[in-house]
């Protein structure tokens, strides 16, 4: 099949197929005598295996090592497990940040006045620096 093919049954776009090929997360595609693209069942259980872990955010480079290890029949689960940890812990860490950030923002936005006034408390605290650092629960 072709890279048009390919992208709608696995379920993402040719010019994602060209950059996983680019940066080497899957292998150069075969090309048919007129130039093109071609893709095996194989090559679609790889571009679903990659894009179900682009929808948990790992990276390019942690791809890259899935799609190893995934290939990989002798791998050991754990390495797996080591990789998807870290991951999660990186996702838990941005998350708290975000979180941070929304809390410093609803302060304030409830500290503007909001009306027909000039003065903004949410840009005056933007230009002196919002500091983004809540103190937690030390349970959290």
């Amino acid at each position: 099949m072709n890279i048009g093919q390919a992208a709608r049954r696995a379920g993402i776009s040719s010019k994602m197929i060209r950059y996983y090929e680019e940066i080497g997360l899957i292998g150069p595609a075969p090309r048919s005598d007129a130039g093109y693209r071609m893709y095996t069942e194989r090559d679609l259980k790889t571009l679903s295996f990659i894009r179900h872990a682009r929808e948990l955010g790992f990276s390019s480079e942690q791809m890259k090592e899935l799609v190893s290890l995934w290939q990989n029949t002798g791998r050991h689960s754990a390495e797996v497990k080591q990789l998807a940890q870290k991951h999660m812990d990186e996702l838990n860490h941005r998350i708290r940040t975000m979180q941070d950030m929304v809390n410093v923002l609803q302060q304030s936005v409830a500290c503007c006045a909001g009306d027909q006034n000039p003065d903004c408390t949410i840009l005056n605290q933007l230009e002196k620096g919002m500091e983004v650092s809540v103190v937690r629960d030390s349970s959290q």
